[in-house]
């Protein structure tokens, strides 16, 4: 079997490593990136749209160039930072309203939201059906496997599971947006009972709202109004990011083939895993791991940035080369989610007498820049998930479940572009070009492996 498993990545690697001249020749989008690194539009939406750059026409009108610029994001056509800072000044929770701006492309009337609302509350709570479905699949200690699983298996609990009526498409979305939370803190407190803990269900409070519930359930008692409102901004925050993301784009990909919703949201949550996409927070606090090991002085900016140049160079850390948290496919200047999240993280800090951490985290950001600024000469900004894993630390959220916390908010923007792509309804099918020179004539079985001889 070894000698086989040789044989076939020796072959792989001939056969599937494409040469840069061959790319360039063929004019192939790897990535669905154009040569300038921004995206190829494959698609139009009027959900989320991510602004890093702008681009300007050259002089001579035939190409364009790319100009940085400070980060943005959109929710079907609202700067989200507006919407937050309105709706924590008129001192709500907002996570249900975002959710109702990206399902219809309003805000909701007072009377809107407050029977939106309501009806959330109410499918918040799984059924006999439901639970007994999460305690047969969610044993699987990764809990981004047990989410996907349990997902996969609520179709049992749907009527026409096929429907693709765009009522029944929506109920079925909201859901599952609604339960998401419920699915992730028990998925959780399944995991830990089967290693031995005790089993700690706790049931949903309607006059909660999703981020005091999941902190509820998760940890049963409530949350502060501070914990809280922090948490229900990160929910808003990772709710929607366009639908060019890893994620999203799998979810219409999958959509546009007629799959049905459970089938599609776990196309998006199997994208979510990756290490790359969803994963980035975890990948995050386990480099931060290592700095932590690795510099004396967390106040040494030297020292901090002697550390970072060996994880660059893969010499530390996983060797994978890569500063985690830093640099995005879209953003250049900022990202806005993570200015929000970093003015947050310090004064969260601050309340819990971590300042110390919080300092490293800056310093790691301003030299990780500094990096990138004296060895490829490009300008790079921190991410979302620099400071969001921080954060959910200081909340005492399990870092098990980051990844899941995601996904039980993405599924909103996933839900969103469901049911935007089947409107559209067209399916996707995208070009590959062949990396083989010409066709290759049959040889019988006999006779092959007789020239290598």
């Amino acid at each position: 079997m070894e000698e086989i498993l040789l044989k076939i990545d020796e072959l792989a690697k001939y056969h599937d490593q494409v040469s840069p001249e061959l790319i360039r020749a063929k004019d192939i989008k790897l990535g669905l990136r154009n040569t300038d690194g921004t995206g190829v539009v494959v698609g139009i939406t009027s959900k989320g749209l991510v602004v890093g750059y702008e681009k300007t026409p050259t002089p001579d009108g035939e190409d364009h160039e790319v100009k940085p610029v400070e980060g943005r994001l959109l929710y079907c056509g609202y700067d989200v930072c507006d919407l937050i800072r309105g709706i924590y000044r008129e001192g709500r929770f907002g996570f249900d309203e975002v959710l109702y701006l990206l399902l219809t492309g309003e805000l909701p009337a007072a009377d809107d939201l407050a029977r939106f609302s309501s009806t959330l509350a109410k499918r918040r709570t799984l059924t006999k059906l439901e639970r007994g479905i999460l305690m047969q699949e969610g044993e699987n200690d990764n809990q981004m496997y047990a989410l996907h699983s349990v997902v996969s298996h609520l179709s049992r609990c749907d009527g026409n599971p096929e429907s693709t009526d765009l009522k029944d498409e929506t109920n079925r979305c909201i859901n599952l947006i609604a339960k998401f939370p419920t699915i992730v803190a028990y998925n959780y407190h399944v995991m830990r009972y089967r290693t031995g803990s005790s089993l700690s269900i706790i049931k949903p409070e309607p006059a909660l709202s999703a981020a005091e519930n999941f902190l509820y359930m998760l940890k049963g008692k409530r949350p502060s109004r501070f914990e809280a409102e922090l948490f229900d901004l990160c929910l808003i925050l990772h709710a929607e990011h366009g639908g060019g993301n890893n994620s999203t784009f799998t979810v219409r990909s999958v959509s546009s083939s007629g799959a049905n919703t459970y089938m599609a949201i776990c196309s998006g949550i199997a994208s979510l895993s990756g290490y790359l996409h969803g994963g980035a927070n975890e990948s995050v606090m386990k480099m931060m791991k290592t700095i932590k090991k690795q510099v004396r002085d967390w106040e040494d900016r030297g020292e901090v940035k002697a550390c970072l140049a060996r994880i660059l160079d893969g010499k530390a850390h996983d060797r994978s080369g890569k500063i985690y948290g830093m640099g995005h496919a879209v953003y250049t200047v900022s990202d806005p989610r993570a200015v929000l999240l970093k003015q947050k993280a310090q004064e969260f800090a601050r309340m819990k007498n971590m300042n110390h951490e919080y300092a490293l985290y800056n310093l790691v950001e301003e030299t990780a820049r500094e990096l990138f600024r004296e060895r490829r000469k490009t300008e790079i900004c921190v991410n979302v998930d620099f400071y969001s894993g921080f954060i959910y630390k200081l909340l005492g959220i399990p870092m098990e479940l980051y990844t899941p916390i995601f996904a039980m908010s993405r599924v909103v923007g996933w839900s969103a572009h469901r049911i935007e792509q089947i409107i559209q309804n067209k399916i996707m099918r995208p070009a590959y070009a062949s990396s083989l020179a010409a066709e290759s004539p049959y040889v019988p079985l006999a006779e092959r492996g007789k020239e290598a001889a």
